[in-house]
């Protein structure tokens, strides 16, 4: 499915919780009757608690609050925190609960991966920030480095019925009925600004590949400047092949991707990949001055992404993930300086040199990451068939902070 593109929209980019989570409050607290949100990780910390007693105040004053959170990623929430929402009136709740301990199956790692909120049916955030603080991280890792944009306008509908639809599907699940909950009477979306923009999920029904493709045709259709900022990145056949066909087309080509990382088999993984990237020309640099959680691009100063996919198996094949697509040049050039700005101060640039003269020992180390994580993939049922169709390449359980 091609994505479309609604003009009439005034989208405001946020840079990590420092932006992010004041502007979230305010909304919160000025909420007059609906409110959902979705969130990977709530974590029992000073953004969790703030979050929670927003919510609490917005029932109390008649706002239908309806949470949602992650049955891995928030597996203590019940403890933490559904005592004291519920009894505020707060609806909540979780995605896929049940984790096998033992199991490792394609179904327990198809995870709620958003990271939404939806208010009055006329704002919208979208974006990979999880309800969890910037500082909640060893103290070399901080602060989280992270996007999310604000929406209003008429793009919002969209991430109001995809909110609505997870509700729907997840209290199926959990109460074994169908019906179709209440919600605001009327949509009010109006013309809010002059930047057109998509919203894309990924589900395993009809939008299986939207992200994905979009990302290609964007990459496809390059003619200068491709920038991706991604935690998690170890893209497919086709996805690489569209990187290596935009360098040979002339187009400049940088990646961005942790240096620091809560998962060192994945990056070691991830660094397989370098010295052939390195030699087909494609510039990458690994983040260092903090944890980088980012899942933002932008490509030929006019097309954007902001939102919760990573370049992965687990985003791209099994999560239910949702980006916000921009096409506007003014968009495209806040998130482009964001990122340089980041990159000139945080990052280190790989070179050729530094994987030419790596030992055998490393390049094991690299190699042999690669061939566990491919082999997990192999395990959840995903095997060749899927890498030969450009499913994704390699994978891994679910993470701690995706």
């Amino acid at each position: 499915m091609h994505a479309e593109f609604l003009p009439g929209n005034r989208i405001e980019l946020l840079n990590s919780g420092a932006d992010y989570f004041p502007a979230l409050l305010r909304d919160l607290d000025a909420a007059e009757c609906e409110i959902f949100l979705e969130s990977y990780i709530y974590a029992n910390d000073r953004i969790g608690h703030a979050v929670s007693a927003a919510l609490c105040r917005a029932a109390a004053r008649g706002v239908r609050v309806r949470l949602t959170v992650d049955g891995f990623g928030a597996r203590d929430f019940d403890t933490d925190f559904l005592p004291l929402l519920k009894a505020a009136g707060v609806e909540t709740m979780r995605y896929r609960p049940e984790i096998g301990t033992f199991r490792l199956r394609r179904h327990r790692l198809r995870r709620l991966h958003r990271k939404l909120a939806v208010i009055d049916g006329r704002i919208a955030y979208v974006g990979g920030i999880n309800i969890v603080d910037d500082y909640n991280a060893p103290p070399a890792m901080c602060p989280r480095y992270d996007y999310a944009v604000r929406v209003e306008g008429p793009v919002v509908a969209r991430v109001h019925a995809a909110a609505l639809r997870m509700w729907e599907i997840v209290t199926w699940a959990s109460l074994k009925r169908r019906f179709r909950p209440a919600t605001v009477n009327r949509l009010f979306c109006p013309i809010s600004g002059e930047q057109r923009a998509a919203f894309l999920i990924r589900d395993n029904i009809r939008h299986r590949h939207d992200i994905l493709n979009a990302y290609l045709a964007a990459i496809q259709a390059a003619r200068s400047d491709i920038l991706i900022a991604n935690a998690y990145f170890l893209p497919g056949l086709r996805f690489a092949r569209a990187l290596l066909a935009a360098v040979r087309r002339g187009v400049r080509v940088r990646i961005l991707l942790q240096g620091k990382t809560d998962h060192p088999l994945l990056r070691y993984a991830t660094q397989a990949l370098y010295e052939a990237a390195l030699d087909a020309g494609i510039e990458v640099y690994e983040y260092e001055k903090s944890f980088m959680h980012a899942k933002v691009a932008v490509i030929d100063g006019h097309w954007a992404t902001v939102g919760s996919s990573n370049i992965d198996p687990f985003s791209l094949l099994l999560a239910k993930e949702a980006n916000l697509v921009i096409d506007d040049p003014s968009f495209a050039e806040t998130l482009r300086s964001s990122l340089e700005n980041e990159m000139a101060s945080g990052a280190q640039r790989m070179l050729p040199a530094q994987f030419a003269r790596q030992g055998l020992s490393s390049r094991f180390v690299r190699w042999l990451s690669y061939a566990l994580v491919r082999l997990l993939v192999g395990l959840t049922g995903y095997g060749p068939k899927h890498w030969q169709a450009d499913e994704e390449t390699p994978g891994i359980t679910p993470s701690e902070d995706r």
